[in-house]
C-alpha cells in the first residue's frame, strides 16, 4: 500500500461512539488540534444496544459528565422521548434519571456537535496501524493516509475484531451490520498491549404495527420531568410511552428445546459476556425456577416503526427468536425488523492503565470505553471525557487530572478498572461506591463543576449559573435554621396527617425537614415566607438536612481515605525486594503498580497484612505524604 503524509495533529481519537465523542470534544475545547476517526460517519453516537441514556448509577455518571463540561447530558435532554426517575421508593443516594431517547436524532445531534466544534476534524477512516514515532504516534488508515499525533485515545467500542453470532451463523462485523476494525488488533498486540475477548448482545427490533398494545402494560414518564444537564433550561417533554410484558412457560419451553442451537452453549462464542445483563436464554438456564422475566417495549424514535425489546437480548437462530417472541403477550404477531445478535470484540486489560487512562508503558496512548473492558454508553462517555482532558493537559505541559473514589462515580469507575481489573464487562452500580450518600446525582455540580471550571470546560455563563444556585442553597439553608413555627392546629394537622408526632413548642423549619415523613411540599401552606426557588435547590437542602448525621459520618470516612491515598508509592519501587510481602501480593503490586497505599489496598490479592508491610517499608525509606 502506498502511503502519504496527511499531516500532524495534537490528539487523535480512534472511534466516534460515546467515549470518542467526549474525548474528542474535551481535547478540542481545551485547545488541541484534534481528529476523530470513525469507520462510518453515519454511526457517530450510535446506540446499538438500547435507545436510552441513564439508569441506576448510570444517571449519576451522566450528571457528573455534564458537571465537568461534557456533552452527553445536553444531547440526551434534546432527544428525550420519555423521562423517568428510577428508585424513588428508596433513599436519595440511589435515585437515578433515565431517558428514553430518539436514537437517530441523538446520533445526528452528536455528529453535528463534533462537526461544528472548533479545533476538531471528524473523518471517516479506518485506522489500521499505530506505531510509536519520535516521542509521538504514527497512525495509518486503510486508504494509506498517515497522521502523526502527540497523543492517541483508543475508543474502539465493539468494532475491534468484531464478530457477530446468530445461531450457528457467525461473521466478521461491527454492531448494526457495519464493518469491524479487523487490522488494528494486530498492531496493538505488537505494541505489547494485552487484549482479551468480551461479548455483548442486543435484542431484536420489531415492527410497531405488528404489536397488540391492548395486551401490554403502559409505562408512563414522570411529570414533571427532570433534565440531565444543568444547562438545560426547559425540562424535556414526554413525547411517548413505553410498555411492559412478560415471558411465560411457553417462552421457556421454546428456548430450552433449542438451547443446543445457541452459540453461547455450543461453544462457538469464546468471549465473556456481561454478568448483569444476560441474554434471555442465559436467564432461562441460570434461573430455572423463575416463572417469568420482564421485558420493556421501547420506541427507537418518533419517526420510525422500530420498537426495542429491552431485556430480551439473544444469539439464538432467527427462527427460534421469532418463535419465542410470539409466545409473549402482545407479541403474538410480532414482525422482526432487526434480528437479535451477540457480538464478540477485543478489549484491553485495564490493569495496564493509570488513573489518567494512559498506558503506563506507552506514553501518550490512552484507552476509553468498552476498549477498557467496561460496558454501557455512560461508562464509556465518562472515560472518554477523562482521557480527552488528560491527553490535552499532557501535551500542554499541565498537571494530570484524576478523580478519586470520594469525588465521583467517575473516579470509582476508573479506580475499579485500573486496580481490580475486569473478568467480564464492567457495569457501574451504586453498590460499587462506598460513599454513595455523598455522591448523589443531585449534587454532581457542587462536587465537580468547580473542577470543570478550573480545567477550562465550564463557560462563564454556566459558572455564573452555578454560583447563583449555590448562593440560593446557602441562603435557604440559613433560612431553614432560623425560621421558627409556633405550635398550631394547622401545623399539627399536617404532622399528624403524615404520621409523625405533633409539636407543643416552637420548632425550626430545619428540624421539621429532618423528619423522614415531612417534605418541603408538605409545609407549603405554613411556610409562607419561602422564596421562589428552583426545585433542585429545595431538594438539595432537604436531603442534606435529613441525612446530616450520615453525611457527616461519610465525610469523616472520606477524610481517612484521602489520608491513606496521600501516602504515595515510588514509581520505581521493586516489590519483590520488600521483605514480608506475600508472593501473590508481590505479583499483583508489580503488575498494577499502584500510585498510593490506598489504591494498593483495593487490589484483589493484596491483604491488610500486606498493606501493613508496605507502610512499614515506606516509613523506613522516608515515605512522604502528598
Amino acid at each position: 500500500m502506498v502511503c502519504y503524509d496527511a499531516g500532524k495533529i495534537d490528539v487523535a481519537v480512534i472511534g466516534a461512539g460515546h467515549a470518542g465523542i467526549e474525548a474528542g470534544l474535551a481535547a478540542a475545547r481545551l485547545g488541541c488540534k484534534t481528529s476523530v476517526f470513525t469507520i462510518n460517519l453515519d454511526a457517530v453516537g450510535n446506540c446499538p444496544c438500547n435507545p436510552s441514556i441513564g439508569g441506576t448509577a448510570k444517571g449519576h455518571l451522566v450528571r457528573e459528565i455534564d458537571a465537568l463540561g461534557g456533552e452527553m447530558g445536553k444531547a440526551a435532554d434534546a432527544c428525550t422521548l420519555q423521562s423517568r426517575m428510577l428508585n424513588l421508593g428508596k433513599g436519595p443516594a440511589v435515585h437515578s434519571l433515565r431517558a428514553q431517547i430518539d436514537r437517530n436524532l441523538y446520533s445526528q445531534t452528536m455528529k453535528h456537535t463534533l462537526e461544528t466544534c472548533e479545533n476538531l476534524e471528524l473523518r471517516q477512516a479506518e485506522v489500521v496501524s499505530l506505531q510509536q514515532k519520535d516521542g509521538g504516534w504514527l497512525l495509518t488508515t486503510r486508504l494509506g493516509a498517515q497522521y502523526t499525533a502527540g497523543a492517541v485515545i483508543l475508543c474502539t467500542g465493539t468494532f475491534l475484531g468484531g464478530k457477530v453470532f446468530v445461531g450457528d451463523v457467525s461473521y466478521e462485523s461491527g454492531p448494526d451490520g457495519m464493518f469491524p476494525s479487523a487490522f488494528l488488533p494486530d498492531s496493538l498486540s505488537a505494541l505489547g498491549i494485552s487484549l482479551r475477548r468480551f461479548k455483548t448482545g442486543t435484542p431484536a427490533r420489531v415492527r410497531k404495527s405488528s404489536l397488540d398494545f391492548s395486551r401490554l402494560e403502559v409505562q408512563y414518564g414522570d411529570e414533571p420531568t427532570v433534565p440531565f444537564s444543568y444547562d438545560t433550561e426547559a425540562p424535556p417533554e414526554n413525547k411517548t410511552v413505553c410498555h411492559i410484558s412478560w415471558t411465560n412457560d411457553e417462552t421457556k419451553q421454546v428456548i430450552l428445546e433449542n438451547i443446543h442451537r445457541s452459540p453461547l452453549y455450543s461453544g462457538m462464542i469464546e468471549g465473556i459476556g456481561p454478568r448483569y445483563c444476560p441474554s434471555i436464554e442465559d436467564k432461562i438456564v441460570r434461573f430455572p425456577d423463575k416463572e417469568r422475566h420482564q421485558l420493556f417495549i421501547e420506541p427507537c424514535g418518533l419517526n420510525t416503526e422500530e420498537m426495542y425489546l429491552q431485556g430480551m437480548s439473544s444469539s439464538l437462530p432467527e427462527d427460534v427468536q421469532l418463535a419465542f417472541y410470539r409466545t409473549i403477550p402482545g407479541l403474538e404477531n410480532a414482525q422482526i425488523m432487526r434480528t437479535a445478535y451477540a457480538i464478540e470484540y477485543d478489549c484491553c486489560d485495564p490493569l495496564q492503565l493509570d488513573a489518567t487512562l494512559e498506558f503506563r508503558d506507552l506514553p501518550g496512548l490512552y484507552g476509553a470505553g468498552q476498549f477498557n473492558g467496561s460496558s454501557g454508553y455512560e461508562e464509556a462517555a465518562a472515560q472518554g471525557l477523562i482521557a480527552g482532558i488528560n491527553a490535552a493537559r499532557k501535551l500542554q505541559g499541565k498537571s494530570r487530572f484524576v478523580l478519586d473514589r470520594a469525588s465521583s462515580y467517575i473516579g470509582t469507575l476508573i479506580d475499579d478498572l485500573i486496580t481490580k481489573g475486569v473478568s467480564d464487562p464492567y457495569r457501574m452500580m451504586t453498590s460499587r461506591s462506598e460513599y454513595r450518600l455523598v455522591l448523589r446525582q443531585d449534587n454532581a455540580d457542587e462536587r465537580l463543576t468547580p473542577l470543570g471550571r478550573e480545567i477550562g470546560l465550564i463557560s462563564d455563563s454556566r459558572w455564573e449559573k452555578f454560583q447563583r444556585k449555590q448562593g440560593q442553597k446557602e441562603q435557604e439553608m440559613r433560612r431553614a435554621q432560623k425560621t421558627f413555627f409556633p405550635p398550631s392546629d394547622e401545623l399539627n394537622d399536617i404532622l399528624v396527617s403524615h404520621e409523625t408526632s405533633p409539636v407543643a413548642t416552637g420548632v425550626k423549619l430545619a428540624d421539621l425537614l429532618r423528619r423522614p415523613q415531612i417534605t418541603y411540599q408538605d409545609l407549603t401552606e405554613i411556610d409562607r415566607e419561602r422564596p421562589d426557588l428552583p426545585i433542585a435547590v429545595l431538594e438539595s437542602v432537604e436531603i442534606e438536612l435529613k441525612y446530616e448525621g450520615y453525611i457527616r459520618r461519610q465525610n469523616a470516612d472520606i477524610e481517612e481515605m484521602r489520608r491513606v491515598e496521600g501516602k504515595r508509592l515510588p514509581e520505581d519501587i521493586d516489590y519483590s525486594k520488600i521483605t514480608g510481602l506475600r508472593l501473590e501480593a508481590m505479583e499483583k503490586l508489580q503488575k498494577v503498580r499502584p500510585e498510593n497505599v490506598g489504591q494498593a489496598g483495593r487490589i484483589s490479592g493484596v491483604s491488610p497484612a500486606d498493606i501493613s508491610v508496605l507502610l512499614i517499608w515506606l516509613s523506613a525509606h522516608g515515605g512522604k505524604e502528598t
